[in-house]
């Protein structure tokens, strides 16, 4: 097995130190990774800022056709990365595709952004000319998580770069090979040498070097909310701009009037897709008292039917990506005290999954809103219920963790609905429908401890630039 090197300055940066990369499917090692320190960020950064100068000066058009090549050779490549993705994750080959799909489709929707992305000019007097310029911050780090490995990355360097930036990434250490793949095919699209750079590593080590790094002046983060705050402190030292994604609890409330079939279908998908491991899953059940026992049925048949198998083996449901996330999961569950658990609770019995981090779809009705349960991210294939009688009271409920990200809310009434989505605290809200996060399009972000600052659609543009304001006396 050959060692995944650092890519700096537009080629492969051989690193002495490395660690193993594990398979949570099987337990087995995929190949060493280089372990970068703040030897390698340094020269990350210092290739980013030497690389600045002239990228800040490039034409939109000029970076919009950089943007959509990249997009072009990912489409390529997309079989080869959901395979690598996959593997590093655990998650089922066909949303590991999926996820190819949508990393594509950052950079195109960011190469077309770009071009029609201006300042404002400002009415004042006759004599007076007065607009805004957006302005590149010049170079951003990138800490990005382990469950969404292609599409956080893209969702992050793409809009920095499209606006001048260089970035600097930091991938996940359970998930490094598909950052150090797109940053070759970045370099294969005509992208100038040291724009983009991947240091791959331990968070400790090469996460916590870029975040402190004098030289970056921007950062991003995707990932729990207590590492989340020592990023933001990093930043806040050095009184540079932050951008972060954390946890979540989002909550999901069914109305009596809701096609409880569609709801089903939807409440299932969201807490199982990724095995549960997304920020944005639909980990909270708030189901109207009325039509309580049919919804708790109607989920715990479709979780008692979830095909569990390797990543690449593409069954419903894949492994958790390790076997101390997997330890995790069923820390929250041993010795439960109050709540029912309904189906699963446990890893599978299966003799062929034994070597795997994998858990059975979990389904805990009657949970205590105000147990550790229904209050802190899990991060894996378990959803907790609990009754509600008024509207009031399901409100009260969804707002009742310190998390805010996502809401759904299943009803016919619409007036209830747009009622509900004022009244909900949460960065997005779907209606009769859930998408984790929804489209590239669709800016996306939390309120309270999910964190703060908005990535994807327009709004990410703006997240990477800083307005200088142009005043001229004619």
């Amino acid at each position: 097995m050959q060692t995944l090197p650092a890519y700096l300055n537009g080629q492969d940066f051989p690193v002495s130190d490395t660690y193993d990369n594990i398979d949570p499917s099987t337990g087995r090692s995929l190949g060493p990774v280089a372990r970068c320190g703040p030897e390698q960020v340094d020269a990350a950064v210092a290739a980013a800022r030497a690389a600045q100068r002239s990228w800040r000066l490039t034409s939109p058009e000029t970076r919009a056709r950089l943007l959509t090549r990249i997009a072009d050779l990912i489409e390529r490549d997309a079989e080869i990365l959901a395979r690598l993705e996959s593997e590093d994750t655990g998650k089922p080959l066909s949303q590991a595709r999926a996820d190819a799909t949508v990393c594509a489709r950052y950079f195109r929707f960011y190469g077309h952004a770009i071009d029609a992305y201006y300042g404002l000019a400002i009415p004042l007097e006759p004599d007076l000319h007065a607009y805004t310029r957006r302005e590149p911050f010049g170079v951003t780090g990138h800490i990005v998580a382990w469950n969404y490995p292609m599409q956080l990355m893209a969702r992050a360097v793409a809009p920095a770069i499209a606006t001048g930036n260089c970035a600097v990434v930091k991938p996940a250490d359970e998930t490094p090979r598909t950052a150090i793949a797109l940053a070759r095919l970045a370099t294969e699209a005509g992208l100038p040498a040291g724009v983009l750079g991947v240091v791959p590593g331990i968070g400790a080590e090469a996460g916590a070097a870029l975040a402190a790094h004098e030289d970056v002046d921007h950062i991003g983060f995707v990932g729990s909310t207590e590492i989340g705050s020592l990023i933001a402190h990093a930043a806040a030292d050095r009184v540079v701009p932050a951008v972060l994604e954390l946890g979540g609890k989002s909550a999901q409330i069914v109305f009596p009037d809701a096609d409880l079939e569609v709801a089903a279908t939807f409440l299932t998908k969201a807490i199982l897709q990724n095995a549960g491991q997304t920020c944005s899953a639909g980990s909270r059940l708030l189901v109207h008292t009325s039509v309580h026992d049919e919804v708790i049925s109607r989920v715990a048949a479709r979780f008692a039917e979830v095909g569990i198998g390797p990543g690449l083996a593409d069954k419903d449901l894949g492994p958790l990506v390790s076997r101390k996330q997997q330890a995790r999961v069923a820390a929250f569950l041993d010795g439960l005290t109050q709540g029912e658990i309904v189906v699963g609770g446990s890893a599978p019995d299966e003799e062929s999954l034994r070597e795997g981090a994998y858990f059975a779809p979990t389904l805990v009705d009657g949970v205590d809103p105000r147990s550790e349960i229904a209050q802190r991210e899990i991060f894996g294939p378990v959803l907790v219920a609990t009754a509600f009688d008024t509207e009031d009271e399901a409100v009260a409920l969804a707002n009742g963790t310190e998390y805010a990200l996502l809401g759904a809310i299943w009803t016919r009434d619409l007036s209830r609905a747009h009622r509900l989505a004022a009244d909900i605290h949460a960065g997005q809200i779907y209606v009769n429908t859930y998408g984790a996060g929804g489209g590239v399009e669709l800016p996306f972000g939390g309120f309270k401890k999910s964190g703060y600052g908005r990535e994807k659609g327009y709004e990410a543009l703006d997240a990477y630039t800083q307005t200088k304001t142009v005043i001229v006396r004619l």
